[in-house]
């Protein structure tokens, strides 16, 4: 890409969103490999594409080479999306309306890949390097917790200095310099079953045990220490006229730090049934740590701050974010991460989903100048 213009920059955005790629559609998110594998030879870059696993598509990684050796930087983005094939097609076609442009995925984040795309496109077409090595990797499975990819994802960051990470902006343009964890739990009660009617006396619901637990659970919700737990499925039973022996619920907790994480952890796993023959099972199934601002996060924060500022924007400030990232994993870590370096717009996950058009441009350069200048020493690394 010779010259960064709106138009240009639109069109290689429609690219991305015109190849579909709902998470379980292995076939549909490696057809999105494929072109972002394109891009990353056309921007210099020595592929590694690493087979799926767990049901999920490829992990993609392009290494492109920087004008210093070492370790460099780590650019994280996802190539799955939550909307099926068929909605583009459907409820949420591309199209321009004003400042808007929309489509499937578009803000989560297909726009951030393409304009940090862009941006390495721009400095191997004008005979540019990066000042630090980078290594980009799209990953498959973002969206459904990243199981494949967690453990690739945390061997890369070990490596780098820094971890730039290409999730939208939020609040209208704020970066991100902290994530809130999340984890998911599965609570399961097994109780006796009875017929409804004759014997009943003789049942133990495990609805009913459930129906408390969920109370005990949300109850451990502290909305002034931002510590949040919502049973968001439950299911059970099997007929009206049946005393239920089984249930399941799942509950996502959202918490601000290490230490609130183990403090629910723990109370979640000492739960005990209320009625003591009914059987209660508490699992903990996929985990993002949370990551906390740090003084080298907060360096590139500034030194990213203020290069938007001589490109003549502003950034709209920091945020900790409250949904989850892959820079989650890289955080926690402990190695530098800068996150919500994407596209602004809004709507994600809805059929509203689109990005300001006006973003592109700003954004775009913002990359450029970032690849330019960013050494280990800007974040104290």
């Amino acid at each position: 890409m010779q010259s960064l213009t709106p138009d240009a920059l639109l069109e290689a955005v429609r690219q991305w969103v015109a190849i579909e790629s709902p998470t379980q559609d292995v076939a549909a998110v490696n057809r999105m490999a494929d072109h972002a594998q394109g891009l990353l030879v056309a921007a210099g870059g020595r592929i590694e594409r690493i087979a799926g696993s767990m049901g999920y598509a490829d992990i993609l990684i392009g290494r492109i080479p920087g004008e210093m050796e070492g370790p460099g930087i780590l650019l994280l983005g996802h190539m799955d999306t939550v909307h099926p094939v068929g909605t583009l097609a459907g409820a949420l076609p591309w199209r321009i309306d004003g400042d808007r442009a929309y489509g499937p995925g578009i803000y989560d984040m297909k726009g951030g890949n393409s304009i940090a795309m862009s941006a390495l496109l721009h400095l191997a077409a004008t005979g540019r390097r990066p000042r630090m090595p980078v290594s980009v990797m799209f990953i498959p499975d973002e969206e459904a917790g990243s199981p494949s990819s967690r453990a690739r994802i945390e061997d890369e960051a070990r490596r780098h200095a820094i971890v730039l990470v290409a999730e939208p902006s939020g609040d209208g343009g704020r970066l991100t310099v902290g994530r809130h964890g999340i984890a998911r739990y599965y609570l399961k009660t097994t109780g006796k079953p009875a017929h409804a009617g004759a014997y009943h006396a003789k049942g133990r619901s495990a609805i009913r045990e459930m129906a408390r637990q969920i109370l005990a659970v949300e109850a451990m919700t502290d909305y002034d220490r931002t510590i949040t737990l919502n049973v968001g499925t439950m299911s059970g039973g099997t007929h009206e006229n049946m005393v239920p022996i089984h249930a399941e619920a799942c509950v996502y907790v959202l918490v601000p730090t290490r230490e609130a994480e183990a403090e629910v952890r723990a109370k979640l796993m000492a739960l005990t049934p209320h009625d003591p023959e009914v059987k209660l099972d508490v699992t903990l199934g996929l985990f993002r740590p949370p990551y906390v601002k740090t003084p080298a996060i907060q360096k590139l924060y500034d030194h990213a701050a203020g290069l938007a500022r001589s490109l003549g924007f502003e950034v709209a400030g920091e945020r900790i974010a409250g949904g989850g990232s892959d820079g989650n994993f890289t955080g926690a870590l402990g190695v530098p991460t800068l996150d919500g370096l994407g596209v602004v717009g809004d709507g994600p996950h809805t059929h509203d989903e689109h990005l300001l058009v006006s973003s592109l441009m700003p954004r775009t350069k913002l990359y450029v100048r970032l690849f330019e200048t960013l050494t280990p020493a800007v974040a104290g690394t």
